[in-house]
């Protein structure tokens, strides 16, 4: 009995401290602005966790078309499926925009193997976006293991006829895995470049994850100006694969490791931003984009990169449409090209805008996956973070506390102005490079709820960026 009402008393105590977490709204401390500000954001969450319509849209992208890579039939349907979503959300215009795309293409699955005592391990690898092939008889070398760019630098002619194996894991010390990704990704963008001119035969990288498991992450790398004859094949190996074989090189320094892929770059392809807007009720002439990209790795179905932020994207004008909420300022919803390996669609997108004269005065990208959301990170001058960081008030109680100042996303970064007010969406980011480039990367990893909590977050901070911003002249709560 005495356990029972331990447990009971257990259970009151944490719902109790959960509840302190979150308070609700004090409507005596606010403004009656705020309290109608307060109303309509209620009314979005409620909208999107009673009547949504992301989780569907993520399922028909992801399960019907899948992996999205640039130049390929499954990127040219994904437009067609954007530009009809769109046009069914009831957009006032809906339209498509030409840009020519990278064509990169993996071709057969990629094979690695090692052996080490007399015992062959087979190894989970997979090419790296823009790697040349390996002969077609693969790659059989020995393997130096270095930590970092200028480690491999360091070793100059040493490389020759080597395969390079770079292993520098995530700091998983650090909080915020995003930070963890940009303290290691430039092995995977830069280590061919550095260790094809020194005549080695081939790189190979430990996947970008903050988790140890058997499954390869791919992601773009580049060969800068090295001539064609000294580009190395490049490839990922899984983290696990990563930890076992930097143990056997310990113990055996002189094995040989192979791998095989067989991709190929095709000539750029012909493609599309795909956009649609809801046009301001007073200034349309001033315009706020909401996007993500569109285009995905191949290996996966690009559920959270970034079929997440897509649907998102759209369910903000589809929730303002639903709750007769008429925005001022035009809101562009944009399904960006070719985030992945090249971002040519933002490219073309900010180059069409400057030559269209166009007034953009925000935007707001999804592209940190669908996990729990927990703010926005702001790109913007002193005024306007400052007034963005006023609404916590109104957003905290929705659990979005981290409003601060950082990178807003890498498709609307291409906007920057000191008068364009750009933010990043961000969910919770420990579960994300579990999935990010991977074969995991599929509808079922992602949570209806998460998502939807998603879609209402970005559809809120839109509302009060478009009742507030203008230009560079912030409107007063």
């Amino acid at each position: 009995m005495k356990k029972i009402l331990f447990f009971i008393f257990l259970s009151v105590l944490i719902i109790s401290c959960n509840e302190k977490q979150v308070k609700p709204i004090d409507n005596n401390q606010l403004t009656a602005e705020e309290k109608s500000d307060s109303t309509h954001i209620k009314t979005l969450f409620n909208a999107a966790l009673t009547n949504g319509k992301s989780y569907e849209w993520l399922r028909d992208l992801t399960q019907k078309i899948g992996g999205r890579l640039s130049g390929s039939p499954e990127a040219k349907m994904a437009v067609e499926w954007g530009e009809k979503i769109m046009n069914e959300v009831g957009l006032d215009s809906v339209w498509l925009q030409p840009v020519m795309v990278p064509h990169w293409v993996r071709g057969e699955k990629e094979i690695a193997t090692y052996t080490t005592n007399g015992i062959q391990k087979n190894v989970a690898i997979c090419a790296l976006g823009f790697s040349v092939a390996t002969p077609n008889s693969g790659v059989l070398a020995e393997v130096i293991e270095v930590k970092s760019l200028e480690e491999a630098e360091a070793l100059g002619d040493k490389m020759k006829d080597k395969i390079v194996f770079f292993n520098r894991p995530f700091d998983n010390t650090l909080i915020h895995t995003f930070k963890a990704y940009g303290g290691c990704v430039d092995q995977r963008v830069r280590g061919a470049a550095i260790c094809g001119k020194y005549g080695a035969k081939g790189v190979i990288v430990r996947s970008m994850t903050n988790s140890i498991d058997d499954f390869p992450h791919t992601g773009t790398m580049s060969y800068g100006d090295l001539p064609a004859e000294q580009q190395i094949p490049a490839a990922a190996i899984s983290s696990l694969a990563a930890e076992n074989l930097s143990k056997d090189l310990t113990s055996n320094p002189n094995l040989k490791f192979y791998f095989k892929q067989n991709c190929e770059t095709l000539p750029d392809a012909p493609s599309f931003n795909v956009v649609g807007e809801i046009r301001g009720s007073e200034t349309p002439e001033n315009i706020f984009v909401v996007g993500g990209h569109l285009d995905s790795w191949d290996l996966g179905e690009g559920a959270h990169d970034d079929g997440t932020g897509v649907v998102q994207s759209l369910e903000v004008a589809y929730l303002f449409k639903n709750n007769n909420i008429k925005p001022k300022n035009t809101i562009r919803i944009v399904f960006f090209m070719n985030e992945e390996n090249g971002t040519r669609g933002a490219k073309k997108y900010a180059e069409l805008a400057t030559l269209n004269k166009e007034i953009h005065i925000g935007g707001l990208e999804s592209d940190a996956g669908g996990h729990t959301p927990r703010g926005f990170s702001i790109d913007a001058n002193k005024a306007n973070t400052s007034l963005l960081q006023s609404w916590k008030k109104l957003l905290s109680p929705y659990g979005l506390h981290d409003i601060e100042k950082g990178g807003s996303g890498a498709d609307i970064s291409h906007l920057k102005d000191e008068n364009v007010t750009l933010v990043g969406y961000r969910p919770d980011s420990q579960r994300y490079f579990d999935y990010h480039h991977t074969s995991r990367d599929t509808f079922d990893k992602v949570n209806k709820r998460e998502l939807e909590l998603g879609s209402a977050s970005m559809a809120s901070i839109v509302y009060l960026m478009d009742k507030y911003l203008y230009g560079d002249t912030p409107v007063k709560l």
